[in-house]
């Protein structure tokens, strides 16, 4: 971890904001940065540390915005440079800190790169080199009409990867991080680093032959990439990256499993532990993911993003106030998806759908108010809202029971948990662990549970009850020094 200008972010709290669904100024019924910049007294008062905003970037939106025609401007339907110098400005005055989306692995296939500097990505002059596969289905190669060359892409066709054994690349994208840190800019999410390090003899993946720790689409998971992504020297390749960001938090989007982020520590502030999300809603199995991966001393925890269905679709209702005190009780740094502080569920997305991989149910737009639109927009959502009625910041912002409200308080006690984190009990339906002066009992079960040790309890989820027993599908956080 590099010292200086990245340490706040290694206990942060950031708030993901998907820029299309947060909030619309216009009425033209899509999300803007002058939206955000009106919601950040809300951001504020919830008690988070930095926001995180999804790409703002010109794009074809053939990726939900990760294909960026340009990664120095912003989108004209999200505002302008000025607008976002304002927000940024705004954001500073609340004490919030804000990160951008930097996608380094690919570009637009509208990209000026793609023309004016071709030999800055993968080709092949005769067909498919060899077996690689696309995350969204089908080969890892496309022809481009105008040259007769085959391109790579790891994502949609739309997004050719650039070559970072390329120096020029490697410096071009530098200059990006750099643009943005001039004006102001905290730091970055990084996404999808592992794919920048594919073996330069192009060889075929491996077919698969154990099980994979993390969530593959199926025809993905028939191999082993181990040519693919992930190259050995990996390392060597990021460290224009981390030079560029000159000591600014970089968060890593690795892809992987908790065993094999260790070499991604060295040039990243903090690294995403993707199998806590998708581990099975049991204390054991819980306990199994998160002790490994709380001795990283870079971890960002992450139960819900823009790219997987919503947390009270996956879990269920009943267990949001205990994946939320699991969630903000970790050490380490937490993400919060926008929503999951009212327990905002899948929607039913549209047709033809924005997202041809299926993701359009979880970017369904913030629901401020009960209103018809959530209060998101005066015009034509671009996704409607789900339940607004029934799930909206106005009303939970005034009920001490509410889900918002749970949030807030945790927000309010994580940063005087202590330091330090051990096991005390992982015993179903139980999990324990020690931060501090404090110990954290959550109950996986459906009856109440003794509480994991004594002590004056500072935080159940159950709202008033302050008798020690933790609730079914709850938590209760005690201090056991006096």
């Amino acid at each position: 971890m590099s010292a200086g200008r990245g340490s706040w972010a290694r206990s942060a709290v950031v708030y993901q904001i998907y820029p299309r669904s947060f909030q619309d100024s216009n009425g033209d019924g899509i999300g803007d940065l002058e939206g955000i910049r009106r919601r950040l007294d809300y951001v504020r008062w919830l008690g988070v540390d930095a926001i995180w905003l999804s790409p703002i970037y010109p794009s074809p939106l053939a990726d939900g915005g990760y294909d960026i025609s340009d990664h120095a401007a912003v989108d004209p339907l999200l505002g302008t440079l000025a607008t976002f110098d304002a927000l940024l400005g705004d954001a500073h005055a609340r004490g919030l800190k804000v990160l951008l989306d930097l996608v380094p692995s690919h570009t637009s296939i509208e990209h000026r790169w793609f023309r004016d500097h071709p030999d800055w990505y993968t080709w092949a002059d005769d067909g498919p080199p060899n077996n690689w596969l696309s995350a969204f289905g089908g080969p890892a190669w496309t022809r481009d009409e105008q040259s007769g060359r085959w391109y790579l892409h790891s994502f949609y066709p739309e997004q050719p990867d650039l070559d970072w054994r390329i120096p020029e690349v490697r410096r071009a994208v530098g200059d990006v991080v750099r643009f943005w840190l001039e004006r102001g800019v905290d730091g970055f999410r990084v996404d999808a680093v592992d794919r920048i390090g594919k073996d330069p003899e192009l060889r075929d993946d491996l077919p698969r032959t154990g099980p994979w720790l993390l969530p593959l689409p199926p025809e993905y998971a028939t191999l082993e990439h181990v040519h693919s992504r992930n190259a050995e020297d990996i390392g060597r390749l990021l460290d224009p990256l981390r030079e560029a960001a000159n000591g600014a938090p970089l968060v890593g989007e690795v892809f992987r499993p908790t065993a094999e982020l260790g070499p991604f520590l060295e040039h990243f502030d903090l690294v995403f532990a993707f199998e806590f999300m998708f581990a099975s809603w049991h204390a054991e199995d819980i306990a199994g993911v998160v002790e490994p991966a709380a001795r990283l001393p870079q971890v960002a925890w992450v139960l819900s993003n823009h790219d997987f269905s919503r947390l009270a679709s996956r879990l269920g209702e009943e267990n949001l106030p205990l994946a939320a005190a699991l969630l903000l009780t970790l050490p380490g740094a937490a993400f919060v998806y926008q929503g999951d502080e009212l327990g905002l569920r899948d929607g039913p997305g549209t047709y033809p759908p924005f997202d041809r991989a299926g993701r359009d149910g979880a970017r369904h737009p913030m629901q401020w108010d009960g209103s018809e639109t959530g209060g998101f927009t005066t015009g034509d959502p671009w996704l409607p809202p789900v339940d607004a009625e029934h799930r909206n910041v106005a009303d939970a912002s005034d009920d001490p029971r509410s889900l918002l409200s749970l949030y807030r308080r945790l927000l309010a006690l994580r940063p005087r948990l202590g330091e330090g984190f051990e096991i005390v009990v992982a015993d179903e339906p139980v999990l324990g662990y020690r931060r501090g002066e404090h110990v954290v009992t959550l109950n996986f079960g459906d009856e109440e549970v003794e509480a994991a040790a004594r002590g004056s309890i500072v935080l159940t989820t159950a709202g008033d009850e302050q008798d020690g027993r933790v609730p079914a599908r709850g938590a209760v956080v005690a201090r056991t020094v006096a």
